[in-house]
Formats: C-alpha cells, sequence, structure tokens
C-alpha cells in the first residue's frame, strides 16, 4: 500500500533511479523546523505528505539510527543531525579558506560577516562570524532566506544568466516584507543586473526594516560565482552612503583574498 496520500500522485516523479523512500526520509527530516522543534506522529505525517503508518517507519528508522528520539509521543531530532550538514561543509574546503579572513574583517569593521550559497530561490547560510553587537536577525548556519531580497541572494543571482534569473522570478511568490522591497520582475531583474555589472550588491531594509548590507562574490578558478560574502548591520548607525565607501573596499578585497586562495588550491 502506498504510503503517501492520493494527492500526491499528481506530482510527476523521475523514473527508476528515484529512491521514493529515500526521499520520503529527507520529508521526514525537512518537518522539523525552529517552528516545529518536536512534534507528534500525527503532526510528522501531516507536514510531510505521508500516512500515519508510513512516518512512524521512517521515523523508527531514523530513532535507530540515532537521529531521532521520542519520549513516547513526541519526536524531535538530535545533535546527530548535523552530521549530514557538517559532512558537506567539510567537503567544500572554501569555508576553511574563507574564515580566518571573514574574523580578520569583522575584528577590523566590527560588524558581522557571512557566507552563502544559493539553493533555488533560497540562499544558504555556510559560515558566519558574529560581532559583538546584537542584531535584529538570529541568523546560523542552515538559515535560509529568499535570494532576491538579500545582498548575498542578489549576488549570487548576477552569477546567473537573465534567463536563468528570470526562470526563478517566473511563479516566485513575492510580497513587500518592508516600504523598500522591490517586488516586480523589472525592478529584481534590474537590481540582479546591476549587481552584475558592478561587482557587489547593497540591500537597504528590503527584507528587515533597520537592516543593511552589502555582499562580495567569491569566484572559483573557472571565474565562476560559487558562494558571496556579505557584512551586514543596522541602518539607524550604518548608512548606504558609509557602507560603501567605508565596508565595501575591505569587504572585496576579502572577497578577492578568498576567491584568490580557492583559485590556487590544488584539489
Amino acid at each position: 500500500m502506498d504510503d503517501t496520500p492520493s494527492s500526491t500522485s499528481d506530482n510527476p516523479r523521475p523514473g527508476d533511479s528515484y529512491v521514493q523512500s529515500f526521499a520520503r526520509g529527507l520529508e521526514v527530516i525537512r518537518s522539523f523546523s525552529a517552528a516545529a522543534p518536536q512534534q507528534t506522529l500525527s503532526e510528522v505525517a501531516a507536514a510531510s505528505g505521508l500516512t500515519r503508518a508510513g512516518a512512524r517507519r521512517i521515523l523508527l528508522t531514523l530513532q535507530t539510527l540515532g537521529y531521532v528520539e521520542s519520549d513516547g509521543r513526541l519526536f524531535r531530532l538530535t545533535p546527530r543531525i548535523l552530521d549530514l550538514g557538517f559532512a558537506y561543509l567539510s567537503s567544500m574546503p572554501i569555508w576553511d579558506l574563507a574564515e580566518p579572513t571573514m574574523e580578520a574583517l569583522v575584528d577590523q569593521l566590527h560588524e558581522s560577516c557571512s557566507a552563502a550559497v544559493l539553493d533555488g530561490r533560497d540562499i544558504v547560510y555556510v559560515l558566519r562570524v558574529h560581532t559583538h553587537k546584537i542584531m535584529s536577525t538570529n541568523l546560523g548556519v542552515g538559515s535560509r532566506l529568499p535570494a532576491f531580497w538579500t545582498s548575498m541572494g542578489r549576488m549570487l543571482l548576477a552569477g546567473q544568466s537573465d534567463d536563468q534569473v528570470q526562470a526563478l522570478l517566473d511563479g516566485l511568490p513575492r510580497r513587500a516584507l518592508t516600504p523598500h522591497t522591490l517586488t516586480s520582475d523589472k525592478d529584481l531583474l534590474a537590481a540582479v543586473r546591476q549587481a552584475r555589472t558592478q561587482g557587489w550588491c547593497l540591500i537597504n531594509q528590503e527584507l528587515e526594516e533597520g537592516l543593511i548590507s552589502i555582499a562580495a562574490p567569491l569566484r572559483n578558478r573557472a571565474g565562476e560565482t560559487v558562494a558571496a560574502l556579505n557584512i551586514s548591520g543596522q541602518a539607524n548607525r550604518t548608512s548606504a552612503e558609509m557602507m560603501q565607501t567605508q565596508l565595501l573596499p575591505p569587504l572585496l578585497k576579502a572577497a578577492e583574498t578568498v576567491s584568490r586562495l580557492l583559485g590556487t588550491r590544488r584539489r
């Protein structure tokens, strides 16, 4: 008997190479979040689109492997789940190369510094060095934000063609997050093109009131943008002009340093 509700049968699936049980297991893992750190069996089933029987088998498998624990009613992820994310981080030498440079940049500028990669329409934080000042956002490794309204996101989108960017814009859910948020295809595509032309991107309170950030690309040996580096601050004490005149030059230098190290590293 199929473990998924009948409504999911309308979704196209790949052929013989697609392991459906594995995909369902990932859906169960993804059902846990900051908003749902622990869930009942029914909640996991509803969130992952599975029947209770299907969700139960996957949860018990994950529990046997040590990725999930339960008190008999509520299920929660264990710290072992971090092994999956750290396997990605440890397999990419760029993060080892970037961290010392980012730490030096934070010491110099006294602002938080982050690195992120593009995943569809989102950016995913892969490294973050905090300043001692308290920010209104609570971001860490693994956090996701919409690419079109973040400085790193637009910088990463700038590394793609206009056709690729337009494909991501098609069907993109959008709403004005602040009075400064760009929402039209025309404006968003123009902003990505501007980032591509100037080689950096500034976002001024489009994602969140009071949050301002500036980003630069990290490029591999072939000159492809593989990640982005940014400096973020609070708009009430760091203006857009200050970002460009005082923070952008050292940010670009740091990004060039990491890109150069990445390009010369032997595999």
